[in-house]
C-alpha cells in the first residue's frame, strides 16, 4: 500500500512535530457539487494517524475552501501552512494531490524549499516524499509543473469556449441600465417606460450640452433619477431609483451596447495595475481595434453607431491633456483649445495672469520649453488680437443662417420641454400607481388585525405624501419652464436674429456660449507670428474644410520689434530736424497712424523724447543743470538715468518702473534738481539686459504662480 509507513523517510523527529492536512476546493460551486472530494481530503486525518501521528497532533487547515490555487496571495490557509513549516512545527504535509497545495510554480517551489530546510516531508495518495532527497525533489518538481500546466490547459479550454460563444454573439454578460434579459436569453429594452425615457434624455442632453458634468448638473437640477435593476440578492431584478453620479454616467456614455453593438474584450486585466489582494482590479479599457469581438446591430439600440462614435470623440476631446481640445471653460479666451502653432503645428495652451490688476490671457506654445528644455517658447501672443479677428469672421459666417439657427434653437427648446413633460408624466403615473397599490393593500386587510392595518395605513399615508410632493414639484417646474412659442413670439425671435451681433454681445450670452458657437463652426485656428514683430498671420479652418486667412496686430514689448520701426526712426529724425518738439512729433505720428509697441491709441511724447535722446536728435533748448559740487557726479559703476537708458537701449519710464520694483539700486543727488543716480556694474548691466529680453507680464506671472520664497527676481 502506498500509505504504509516508509521507515527511512519518517522517523521520530517527524513524529514529534505536527502532521498538517491541507484541504482546499477551487470554487464555492465545487463545495456544493463535489462534496465527495471534500470528504476525501478531510479523511486524510486517518491516514496521518496510520503513519504514526497521534490524533491530537494532526492539524487540519481548511481556510482556503472555495479559493483558487493559482496564487497564494488571497489564500490565508496556505500562508499559515508556510509559516508553520518555517517555524519547524511541521513534520508532515498531507494533501489528496499536489495540485491541492499549489498550482503556481513560484508557490510550489517555495513550499518544497521550506520543507527541505526544515526537514518536513510531503505525502499524497501516491506516497511520501522527502524534498531533501534528489529523486523525491525531482518527482515533486515534475508534479508541480504538471499541476501548473493542467491549470493552464483548463483555463485555455474555458477561454476558447467563451471566445467562440462571444464571436457568435451568444455569450451572456451583465446588461447595463435600460436593458433586460428575457427567459429565452434575448436582450430587450427595459419594459419600464420611465427607465427608457431617462436613458434617451441622457444621450440627448449630452449631444446638446457636450460635457459629462453638464449632463450631471442637468439631471440634478431637474431631479431626474436613474432606474437600476438589482443584479444579485433576494431582490434580484427589482427596479431601484438612484441619484445620478459621474461614474455611472461615464460608464453609460462609453458603453457600446446602447448603440446596438455586441462587444466583448473591452476591459481587460493589466497585471501591472492589478492589486494581488483584489483579483478583480487592474482592468483597463482597450481601444476599439483591441476588442476581441465587436458585432453591430445585435442589441436593441438607443442611439445610432454614428452618434456613439461622435460621443466617444467628444469625451476624448474633453480630456484635460495637451493633445485634446478640452471642455469649454469660463476663461476669457474665446479660441481656447482651437489655436495651433504655425511653426511646430502643435496645439497651443492658455496662460492666464494678472498685470497691474488687469487679467490677461495669452496663447503660448511652450512644448519645446516643457519637453526639451528650450530657453524660449515657440510662440507667445496676447489672446485678444486673435479673438477679435475670429469673432468677426464667425459673426460674418453666421449672419446668413441666423434666422434658421434661431428658429431651430426654439424648436430644440420645445423638444426638450416635451421630453421633460413626458418624464414628469411617467413619474406622476408611477407615484399614483404606488399610492393606489398602498390603498388596495390597506382595504384588503382585515380591519380587526390592527397589527397589519397600522403598518399598511402608514404606507398609504407615505405614498400619498410622496405623490403630493411630486405634484408640487411638477407645478413649480411648469411655472419656471418656457411656454409653447406663439406665432408672434416666433416673429420676434426672427427679428432679433437679424441683429446677431447684438445677441452675441448681450449680457445674457455667456463666454461659454460664445465658445460653444465658435467650436461648432471652426475646426482649428493656425497662428504664425512673423519673426518677432507685431504682425500675426491667422488662418481659420472651418468645419466644412474651407479656410479664411487674415493678419492681426499683437502687442510687443519694444519699439524695435515693430515691423515699421525703421520708418518710425526716419520720421522722428525728419520731424526733429524741422525743430518740432516731442509733443508735436507725437501728434504727427498719431495722424500718420504710427502705433506704440504695447498697443494703444498713440505714441506718447515721453516715448518720443526717450527715443530722440537715444537717437541723439533731441530738438529745442536742452535744460542745463548747474554743475554739481565735487563728489556729487556719478562715481565708478554709477549712471545718470538718461545715460543708463541709452546704454540699455530702453526708455527712462521703464527704468522708473524697475526702480519701484527694486530691480535697480539708486541714490539721489544732493544738489538741485536732486536727480537719481543708478548703480550698475558690468554684472548688473548684464542682468538688466537679460531681464529686458523676458516676455511681457513675466513679473506678474511670477507673483501669481510662485511661493513667497520664489518671488525674488
Amino acid at each position: 500500500m502506498p500509505w504504509e509507513r516508509p521507515g527511512h523517510k519518517i522517523d521520530d523527529r517527524h513524529l514529534r512535530r505536527l502532521a498538517v492536512v491541507y484541504v482546499r476546493q477551487s470554487t464555492r460551486q465545487q463545495l456544493v457539487d463535489h462534496q465527495e472530494s471534500t470528504r476525501l481530503q478531510y479523511a486524510l486525518v486517518d491516514r496521518a494517524v496510520a503513519l504514526g501521528w497521534q490524533a491530537d497532533r494532526v492539524l487540519v487547515i481548511d481556510e482556503d475552501l472555495g479559493r483558487s490555487g493559482s496564487s497564494a496571495v488571497a489564500r490565508t490557509g496556505f500562508q499559515r501552512l508556510v509559516t508553520e513549516i518555517g517555524l519547524d512545527h511541521v513534520g508532515l504535509v498531507l494533501g489528496i494531490e499536489m495540485s491541492r497545495l499549489a498550482r503556481s510554480g513560484k508557490d510550489w517551489y517555495q513550499l518544497i524549499e521550506l520543507c527541505a530546510l526544515s526537514g518536513a516531508v510531503l505525502a499524497d495518495t501516491d506516497g511520501v516524499y522527502d524534498p531533501g532527497e534528489y529523486n523525491d525533489r525531482l518527482l515533486l518538481g515534475l508534479k508541480g509543473t504538471m499541476s501548473e500546466a493542467e491549470l493552464h490547459l483548463i483555463k485555455q479550454r474555458m477561454w476558447s469556449g467563451r471566445l467562440n460563444k462571444a464571436r457568435r454573439g451568444e455569450l451572456a454578460f451583465a446588461l447595463p441600465s435600460g436593458y433586460v434579459r428575457r427567459p429565452s436569453g434575448e436582450v430587450a429594452f427595459d419594459p419600464d417606460e420611465q427607465v427608457q425615457a431617462v436613458i434617451r434624455l441622457i444621450f440627448a442632453q449630452f449631444e446638446r450640452l457636450g460635457t459629462l458634468h453638464a449632463v450631471l448638473r442637468y439631471l440634478v437640477d431637474h431631479d431626474v433619477q436613474l432606474g437600476i435593476r438589482l443584479r444579485e440578492g433576494p431582490d434580484k431584478g427589482t427596479l431601484e431609483w438612484r441619484r445620478p453620479n459621474r461614474m455611472t454616467l461615464q460608464t453609460l456614455l462609453h458603453n457600446p451596447a446602447y448603440a446596438g453593438i455586441y462587444a466583448y474584450g473591452r476591459r481587460r486585466v493589466d497585471p501591472r495595475r492589478q492589486d494581488p489582494a483584489r483579483p478583480s482590479t487592474g482592468r483597463v479599457v482597450r481601444p476599439r481595434d483591441g476588442w476581441h469581438v465587436m458585432i453591430e446591430n445585435v442589441l436593441p439600440a438607443y442611439i445610432s453607431v454614428t452618434q456613439f462614435q461622435a460621443n466617444e470623440a467628444k469625451l476624448a476631446a474633453n480630456r484635460a491633456v495637451a493633445e485634446a481640445m478640452g471642455a469649454v471653460r469660463g476663461g476669457s479666451a474665446l479660441a481656447a483649445g482651437l489655436v495651433f502653432c504655425g511653426r511646430c503645428h502643435r496645439r497651443m495652451t492658455m496662460r492666464y495672469h494678472s498685470q497691474r490688476g488687469k487679467a490677461l490671457a495669452e496663447y503660448v506654445c511652450a512644448r519645446e520649453v516643457t519637453n526639451y528644455g528650450a530657453l524660449r517658447s515657440c510662440q507667445l501672443l496676447n489672446s485678444a488680437c486673435v479673438d477679435v479677428f475670429v469673432e468677426q469672421q464667425v459673426l460674418a459666417a453666421l449672419a446668413p443662417a441666423a434666422v434658421e439657427v434661431s428658429l431651430r434653437a426654439a424648436d430644440q427648446v420645445l423638444a426638450e420641454r416635451a421630453e421633460l413633460e413626458r418624464l414628469w408624466a411617467l413619474r406622476l403615473e408611477r407615484a399614483a400607481q404606488t399610492a393606489d397599490r398602498a390603498r388596495r393593500s390597506h382595504h384588503l386587510a382585515e380591519p380587526e388585525n390592527r397589527l397589519v392595518v397600522r403598518h399598511l395605513e402608514k404606507e398609504w399615508e407615505d405614498a400619498l405624501a410622496a405623490q403630493q410632493r411630486l405634484q408640487e414639484e411638477y407645478d413649480r417646474f411648469t411655472a419656471t419652464c418656457p411656454r409653447t412659442l406663439t406665432a408672434a413670439e416666433r416673429q420676434t425671435i426672427t427679428a432679433l436674429a437679424c441683429d446677431i451681433e447684438s445677441l452675441w454681445h448681450a449680457d445674457s450670452t455667456t463666454t461659454a456660449d460664445r465658445k460653444e458657437i465658435i467650436r461648432a463652426v471652426v475646426d482649428k485656428i493656425v497662428v504664425t507670428v512673423l519673426g518677432t514683430s507685431e504682425r500675426v498671420q491667422v488662418t481659420i479652418v472651418w468645419a466644412g474644410g474651407t479656410t479664411t486667412t487674415g493678419e492681426v496686430v499683437r502687442p510687443v514689448q519694444w519699439l524695435e520689434q515693430l515691423s515699421y520701426y525703421p520708418q518710425l526712426v526716419d520720421r522722428i529724425r525728419e520731424l526733429a530736424g524741422q525743430g518740432i518738439g516731442p509733443a508735436g512729433i507725437a501728434d504727427h505720428l498719431e495722424a500718420e497712424h504710427f502705433r506704440p509697441a504695447k498697443g494703444g491709441r498713440r505714441i506718447t511724447a515721453t516715448t518720443v523724447r526717450d527715443l530722440m535722446r537715444r537717437l541723439d536728435c533731441l530738438a529745442g533748448r536742452v535744460h542745463r543743470h548747474r554743475p554739481a559740487p565735487p563728489g556729487e557726479e556719478p562715481g565708478p559703476d554709477e549712471w545718470w538715468l538718461g545715460d543708463l537708458a541709452v546704454e540699455l537701449e530702453m526708455t527712462t519710464s521703464t527704468l522708473y518702473t524697475w526702480i519701484n520694483r527694486g530691480w535697480i539700486t539708486v541714490r539721489r543727488d544732493s544738489c538741485w534738481p536732486h536727480r537719481l543716480i543708478a548703480r550698475a556694474d558690468q554684472q548688473e548691466l548684464a542682468e538688466l539686459r537679460e531681464r529686458r529680453t523676458r516676455p511681457p507680464g513675466w513679473y506678474s506671472r511670477r507673483i501669481w504662480t510662485d511661493t513667497p520664497e520664489q518671488q525674488t527676481p
